[in-house]
């Protein structure tokens, strides 16, 4: 981390710094929380045709409450939203976050707890020449990278439930890849800064709407999910694995996948080749990430067969980027192969919509594309996956849930 982006964002008046670093106690007396939340959930916008975009969690920070709207990614731990002043920001449809307007906003001390929770988030920096504080680096893996301070504050949810003492990023140089309305990201991973953990809840639950609408759902905190009477269809449930933290990554949640069918053929691809080994590889859930994508040997495999089955010509790469897409009659809609995901002790038996889109060419026909892609050694259940699915995290018994339901009504 360079401490002196950071540095450059501060530009607090020695008046407001004071006020802010009297909240320490405050703060420090809130840092364990306990209670259950609901906020509002969407899908955020996306341009090009290719529907790939995040789903944006709804709620405030501060007194009187500012609005935010956050990823909500299960692939990562901190929270954090634009600040004023800010050094690089990218754009954004909401006023950044102004600690100013806020009386129960504090800066937290270097020698806090939540300072040291994650120390490959946090740092310790000046402020000036007697005031130091703590402060965060975090990157992502589509290179993007978030700077600045570490702060608490109260957080307002649903129906103005509200939560003092919140730990989270008061973003002051932002760049990368933010193209979905987002004002921030807000983790809901496994490790100690994420918003469950914060929250200290024994389970959450997302059921995301149609990625192209605008259709809000809730996302709940430690409150009654039921799958069982909204899902259209049997309960799946897979355990959460849970690896030694010099394993695997402690943030992320790891699933046991043991095969893909497509069609009515399951592909012959090991299960190894979707397991963690020697620290690599492993199939994990996130919210964060748009299209699923696999290890590129299995990726092959699926996308060979998924080719071989649908019978329609091969459009060429370059015409639609890193997707395989087949081309179609104007107006058609042309059968596809099914698509099972086969987890441990578990079923995803994806709809149509939720593996596959279509996009115009310049001739009026259509263009269905598979929505996989090639990636690394790791494979990654993302959202366009997960539409329409509630979605259960049971941290406190390490299992996930999920059946088909119609987001929109729960």
């Amino acid at each position: 981390m360079q401490i002196t982006h950071v540095d450059a964002g501060c530009g607090l008046a020695g008046r407001e710094l004071m006020q802010r670093m009297a909240l320490r106690s405050r703060a420090r007396a809130a840092r364990l929380l306990s209670g259950s939340a609901s906020a509002p959930v969407s899908p955020g916008a996306y341009d090009n045709g290719v529907p790939t975009t995040e789903y944006l969690v709804h709620l405030a920070i501060g007194t009187p409450p500012q609005p935010v709207q956050l990823t909500l990614d299960t692939g990562s731990d901190l929270i954090w939203t634009q600040c004023k002043p800010c050094v690089s920001c990218f754009d954004q449809p909401l006023p950044y976050f102004d600690t100013s307007r806020s009386s129960t906003n504090a800066l937290l001390p270097c020698e806090s707890t939540q300072c040291k929770l994650d120390p490959t988030v946090t740092v310790c920096v000046k402020l000036n020449q007697t005031v130091q504080t703590c402060a965060y680096y975090t990157s992502y893996g589509d290179n993007s990278v978030t700077i600045g301070l570490l702060e608490a504050d109260k957080f307002t949810f649903v129906a103005g439930t509200s939560l003092p003492g919140v730990t989270f990023g008061c973003g002051l140089n932002n760049t990368g890849v933010f193209n979905s309305n987002e004002t921030g990201i807000a983790g809901f991973g496994r490790g100690p800064l994420s918003l469950p953990s914060q929250l200290k809840v024994g389970n959450f639950s997302h059921c995301f709407t149609t990625i192209t609408g605008a259709i809000p759902s809730t996302v709940l905190l430690d409150l009654p999910a039921d799958l069982f009477s909204n899902g259209q269809g049997a309960v799946q449930t897979t355990p959460l694995i849970q690896y030694a933290k010099n394993e695997a990554n402690p943030t992320l949640y790891y699933l046991s996948l043991k095969g893909i069918t497509v069609g009515s053929t399951r592909l012959p691809v090991p299960e190894s080749a979707f397991a963690l080994t020697n620290g690599t590889g492993g199939t994990i859930i996130d919210s964060g990430t748009s299209i699923t994508s696999l290890p590129p040997q299995v990726y092959q495999v699926v996308r060979d067969e998924f080719a071989a089955q649908i019978k329609l010509p091969v459009v060429p790469g370059n015409a639609t980027g890193h997707y395989t897409c087949f081309s179609a009659p104007s107006q058609a809609k042309p059968d596809v192969p099914k698509l099972v995901l086969h987890f441990e002790g578990a079923t995803m038996d994806l709809p149509r919509e939720n593996y596959v889109f279509e996009v115009p060419d310049d001739a009026g026909n259509s263009i269905i594309c598979l929505a996989i892609n090639k990636g690394d050694e790791t494979t990654i259940i993302g959202n366009f996956q997960q539409q329409n699915m509630h979605v259960l995290y049971d941290l406190q018994n390490n299992m996930l849930s999920f059946v088909a339901a119609q987001c929109d009504k729960l």
